[in-house]
């Protein structure tokens, strides 16, 4: 439940940072000279390309990184009755809520997770952990399935794609922006502004890079903390207002350990110190919204369950 949203945004990070660098680099060597300090268009263009571009490979690799992040295993041919159950669970909620059959897979941690991710609804991924195998009922494993299915089916991932898109725009723009006023400040009207600006400017942008990326980080949280909420009421249409509920209250007696970064905000357990980044709400306050919306009455294939 974490690991979905934590895993995108870590990625994407990473791979707005890399693009930067190789763009400072070619700058640097004289190709598309002083496009970073030049006119507003070609910039506001360059943020365009390189902000959305950065979110949408985030996504379409988002089924490897967790995979590869987390150890999870797909299950080919199930080998057990629990397998076999999983399977078959994940396939009936997916026909209920009309999308393609997601793989499901399980990984080894201690601590009671699950999480959904993959590029569109008809290729996506469900996996839980080993801990939630053992520690959970099965009418709660059930709903913890319903909401990461419903997840998909509310098409999260690419919705906070576009979120991201929209905000690595801005934040490769201004950064830049303002990076050139204030190397231009400190360099003076005679300072060399050739192949992109100096060393001072490469810092400047890599700084407030970071500082508005948070910012970004802390808006597409909050967007996903909304969105759990309907991931929740997806979990209780598909499998039942009492055993999501259950599986909540579970979930909040246990002192969770993170998943990795980068897929926070897909996995079903919530909250953590840093409210802002968050991106799950409080486990008592999801668990008073399906109890004040009488989430059985909500149609399956209309409520999403990813994170």
């Amino acid at each position: 439940m974490f690991k979905r949203i934590g895993l995108f945004l870590l990625t994407n990070i990473a791979i707005m940072i890399t693009l930067s660098v190789i763009w400072s680099i070619v700058t640097r060597l004289g190709l598309f000279q002083n496009v970073e300090l030049g006119g507003y268009g070609p910039l506001m263009g360059f943020s365009v390309v390189f902000g959305f571009g950065g979110a949408f490979i985030s996504l379409l690799i988002s089924k490897w990184m967790a995979k590869w992040t987390t150890g999870a295993q797909v299950i080919e041919a199930p080998s057990n009755e629990t397998e076999r159950w999983l399977v078959e669970t994940v396939a009936r909620h997916a026909r209920r809520s009309e999308i393609g059959m997601p793989e499901v897979a399980i990984y080894d941690s201690p601590d009671m997770n699950a999480f959904a991710t993959g590029a569109t609804k008809n290729n996506a991924l469900v996996a839980v952990s080993t801990g939630l195998l053992r520690q959970m009922r099965r009418e709660e494993i059930d709903a913890v399935l319903g909401h990461e299915v419903a997840h998909i089916a509310n098409g999260d991932m690419v919705t906070l794609t576009l979120i991201q898109g929209v905000l690595n725009t801005f934040v490769i723009f201004l950064s830049r922006v303002i990076g050139g006023i204030i190397d231009s400040a400190l360099r003076g009207k005679d300072g060399d502004r050739e192949r992109g600006g100096g060393l001072g400017y490469f810092f400047t942008v890599m700084i407030l890079q970071t500082i508005l990326g948070l910012l970004a980080a802390m808006i597409v949280a909050w967007f996903s903390r909304r969105r759990e909420f309907r991931a929740d009421a997806g979990g209780a249409s598909l499998a039942g207002t009492s055993a999501m509920v259950g599986a909540l209250r579970r979930l909040g007696g246990e002192q969770q350990t993170e998943l990795p970064k980068a897929m926070a905000a897909f996995g079903i357990h919530g909250g953590g110190l840093m409210s802002l980044l968050s991106s799950h709400p409080p486990i008592e306050e999801r668990i008073r919204a399906l109890q004040e919306q009488g989430a059985t009455s909500m149609p399956a294939t209309r409520v999403g369950v990813g994170g």
